[in-house]
């Protein structure tokens, strides 16, 4: 490709919206466009290496004998009312009517869709297990788009899907898949780690999102520096110390004018944080509910939200606890008549600094079963950086990351509910076993420049470049020009993929392009090294330049992209 006939142009300035480093350099390159919020336009560079990284995931999904095909994005409402989905999803799916009146949606996952397509085709154990890949374009209505592709409402997504006979055959290849995902992010030069996660709403009973680490990122993620333990912090756990051994003391109504939160409380009694019950009211199905946990700890609201099975809980306010007769900033577990859940930190001391449920009075020595009792022990603990590791109880550390793929085992909750079952070899029909495995393409994208680039550009790796090699001449003299259509040609021949600036500009120009795009090698056709039978060669991951023979210069390019491309496991 000649770079005066490429679309897309190279800018200097960093546009105002972007903040991250892969979103001003996908604009400043010309490799993308905005058309709307969380809406891009990929210009031929960057499809280029979406191209690339289709060609990576393709290789490595029909390595775990999944076999692509391709599904609709609209989809009928019915399917994900049989599957619960259309009352569980909220605003982030578009939904619409057609012309005649039926419910339709844009579907942000084909869970739905590829439930239907295989129960129409599959009836016996004979034919599972059964994977199916597509790379396709979605719509999710993201509230909060940002970072240019890292956070989008249109987008690209590799999502494949497994049937299986039973768990156990679904647990071997979950682990095939995660293996695969790993090749794949190698491949494309991102260094990831697995972390378990949330099932949000795609449901199922394990789930693992493949995390770039990066400050960057919007998922906080908890890890353990001496074993393997990694967790987003949405559903990370720790190991609780036990206490020292109590005795028990009398309980005690002490006044405590003014004091209401828990540093307050605690300071009052010249105690730790740790010695009180923390009391937190949300509301649930109309019904107000407490959650006491340990005074420092934070509650993690995901962990409730599946203790309850609600998805919608929120905060009680002043007014409504004051309509239930609680006592805000003095309320415990002591006496309530609405529903307790104790957090397993409770059943973790013997005498607890607690609210009286009177303004200004709190108890102190209280004791779980002989004072107050509740629902539990529950795991609510939001955990931090320094809670100790749940295998090690080494202090864990925290790290933001950018989630660039995920993995579910859905179990039968989809083909249970829309009835995709299979006669087993007793001749009994049984719903089959289903995982799902996705990966955004965009986010990947931006990751990868997030990962490769300097203050003059992105350094692209060698397997997702757009093309693997700049060309250039300086000046305008004739012979050198010349010589460098020529190579154009000897490199387009040998089935080098390369990008040949043919413009009229100062070579300062040039150069800086060439830097900013970040193709991985850069050629230079000069008149000084033209007359020493010399053409200068630049790795853009390289500081020094080298002068190499013209008649050695195609086989030294093809040597370094078959070294760059090698990929070993």
């Amino acid at each position: 490709m000649k770079m005066s006939r490429l679309f897309g142009r190279t800018i200097r300035e960093v546009p105002a919206e972007a903040e991250i480093i892969s979103h001003k350099l996908l604009l400043r390159a010309g490799l993308v466009r905005k058309l709307a919020s969380g809406i891009y336009q990929y210009n031929p560079l960057a499809w280029r290496s979406m191209k690339k990284i289709q060609d990576i995931l393709r290789l490595e999904m029909e390595a775990v004998g999944m076999q692509e095909i391709n599904m609709p994005v609209v989809q009928p409402a019915e399917l994900w009312q049989e599957s619960g989905r259309w009352y569980s999803v909220g605003s982030e799916m578009a939904r619409f009517k057609d012309r005649s009146g039926r419910d339709m949606v844009l579907a942000i996952t084909h869970e739905e869709a590829v439930t239907e397509l295989v129960r129409n085709e599959i009836n016996s154990y004979r034919q599972l297990p059964l994977a199916l890949y597509q790379i396709q374009l979605k719509f999710r209505d993201e509230p909060r788009s940002r970072g240019g592709l890292i956070r989008v409402r249109e987008f690209y997504m590799k999502d494949g899907y497994s049937f299986h006979v039973d768990e156990a055959d679904l647990d071997v290849y979950y682990e095939d898949v995660m293996a695969a995902y790993f090749r794949i992010f190698k491949r494309a030069g991102l260094d990831v780690l697995s972390v378990e996660s949330d099932n949000g709403n795609i449901g199922g009973k394990v789930s693992h999102e493949f995390m770039y680490v990066t400050p960057i990122g919007e998922d906080r993620l908890i890890l353990c520096p001496n074993c393997d333990y990694a967790a987003n912090q949405e559903v990370a756990q720790s190991h609780l110390e036990k206490r020292e051994e109590q005795i028990a003391g009398d309980l005690e109504k002490v006044a405590t004018p003014g004091c209401k939160s828990i540093k307050e409380v605690a300071d009052f009694f010249k105690a730790e944080e740790h010695d009180c019950l923390k009391a937190l009211f949300y509301v649930s199905n109309e019904e107000i509910v407490m959650v006491a946990i340990q005074g420092d700890l934070e509650l993690n609201e995901l962990k409730l939200k599946k203790i309850l099975d609600d998805p919608n809980i929120r905060m009680a306010t002043e007014e409504e606890l004051e309509a239930a007769g609680i006592v805000a900033g003095y309320a415990s577990p002591k006496g309530q008549k609405i529903r307790v859940l104790l957090d397993r930190s409770v059943y973790n001391s013997e005498n607890w600094i607690i609210g009286a449920n009177q303004e200004g009075y709190h108890y102190q020595n209280a004791q779980l079963n002989r004072d107050f009792t509740g629902e539990g022990p529950f795991d609510f603990e939001l955990v931090e950086e320094g809670a100790l590791c749940p295998q090690c109880q080494t202090p864990l550390k925290e790290q933001r990351g950018v989630e660039v793929g995920n993995i579910f085992k859905l179990g039968t909750q989809y083909s249970a509910s829309m009835k995709a079952v299979f006669l087993d070899e007793k001749g009994e029909l049984r719903p089959m076993d289903m995982g799902c495995y996705g990966i955004g393409l965009g986010r990947m994208l931006s990751c990868v420049i997030e990962e490769y680039n300097d203050q003059y550009g992105i350094i692209w790796p060698m397997s997702v470049a757009p093309y693997h090699v700049y060309l250039c001449s300086v000046g305008k003299d004739e012979e050198v020009i010349a010589r460098a259509d020529e190579l154009y040609q000897e490199l387009k021949d040998a089935g080098v993929e390369v990008l040949y600036d043919d413009r009229d500009l100062r070579p300062g120009v040039k150069f800086n392009d060439a830097d900013l795009i970040g193709l991985p090698i850069r050629l230079v056709v000069s008149k000084r090294n033209l007359n020493e039978g010399l053409i200068e060669l630049k790795e853009r991951s390289k500081a020094e330049s080298e002068k190499i023979e013209a008649d050695s210069i195609l086989n030294r390019v093809q040597t370094l992209i078959a070294e760059a491309l090698k990929f070993e496991e």
